[in-house]
């Protein structure tokens, strides 16, 4: 399991001038697996559950009165095996100060900023030592701030935390009730010249129906991956954004006729292959290579 957060390649600084092809330095985490914070013995069997991201969660899955305790658990066992992420609390919170100070430790590959909406808060999380900045976008006001926020320094990709946005936009359903929402995400992300965004997470935990329908959604929809809530679903989530195997063969025969051209027009089973498509195929060749190293 890869846990280390190399997922952004503009980590720095995002500006619209990569937006006409976005690809990444390193793996493209798919599934992200959180675990609460207040359950330290959780920790390493997550790291083993084949997610490509762990994310420990010091905010929902933790009472008031447990968060002190929680900190001191991650703080403890961080740099013990991976690298992992943290979803700290909220910037309007008693309990964000303090969880700053985790943002730079050996171990913290990135920050899951919930309720994200401010563009100052992330600067914060910067300023702190944060290697990765991941906003959760779960509001009206995150979602009409979701470019700017796309465009800071250090964010790699934004996240839908679909539950608490439908509660806030007063939604019911997931399907095309969102449908909107999720295409938006995706449209500024590629603008902003990130990583494709990450999907919320289903509620279902042995439906792999569910599981899969809400997957196979969001991939065709343009999201690179999703939450987790549970180990079971992590390989529906793995394979479900994987490239398919007529993907592959499709990425391979363009990879192969550009190469032969040298450089020159090429067409490809009729159909022109210009540089975007190119860089399209060999990432999905290198998505492939990361599942069968």
């Amino acid at each position: 399991m890869s846990a280390a957060g190399n997922t952004a390649g503009n980590a720095d600084g995002n500006t619209a001038g990569n937006a006409a092809v976005i690809t990444s330095t390193g793996p493209v985490h798919r599934s992200w697996l959180f675990v609460p914070g207040n359950r330290p013995e959780r920790f390493e069997r997550a790291l083993a559950s084949g997610a490509h991201a762990v994310i420990i969660d010091l905010e929902d899955a933790v009472p008031a009165e447990g968060k002190v305790a929680a900190r001191e658990n991650l703080r403890n066992w961080l740099g013990t095996k991976a690298d992992v992420y943290i979803r700290i609390n909220a910037a309007d919170t008693a309990w964000f100060d303090e969880d700053l100070a985790l943002c730079g430790l050996p171990g913290v590959a990135g920050i899951v900023l919930p309720k994200a909406d401010q563009v100052q808060d992330l600067a914060r999380l910067a300023a702190a030592g944060a290697r990765q900045i991941l906003p959760l976008v779960e509001s009206a006001a995150g979602m009409w701030q979701a470019e700017q926020l796309a465009r800071q320094p250090r964010v790699a990709r934004l996240v839908f935390g679909t539950i608490d946005f439908n509660l806030d936009m007063g939604i019911d359903g997931e399907d095309d009730e969102l449908l909107y929402f999720r295409s938006h995400l995706v449209l500024v992300s590629r603008v902003a010249g990130i990583v494709a965004p990450i999907d919320g997470v289903s509620t279902a935990i042995d439906d792999q129906q569910a599981i899969s329908h809400d997957t196979l959604r969001g991939r065709r929809l343009g999201f690179g991956g999703k939450l987790c809530i549970h180990p079971k679903q992590v390989p529906l989530v793995n394979v479900g954004y994987a490239p398919t195997a007529a993907q592959v063969a499709w990425a391979r025969k363009v990879v192969q006729a550009a190469e032969q051209s040298g450089g020159a027009a090429v067409a490809v089973d009729g159909r022109m292959v210009d540089r975007p498509v190119i860089l399209k195929a060999q990432e999905t060749l290198r998505e492939f290579g990361q599942d069968h190293n």
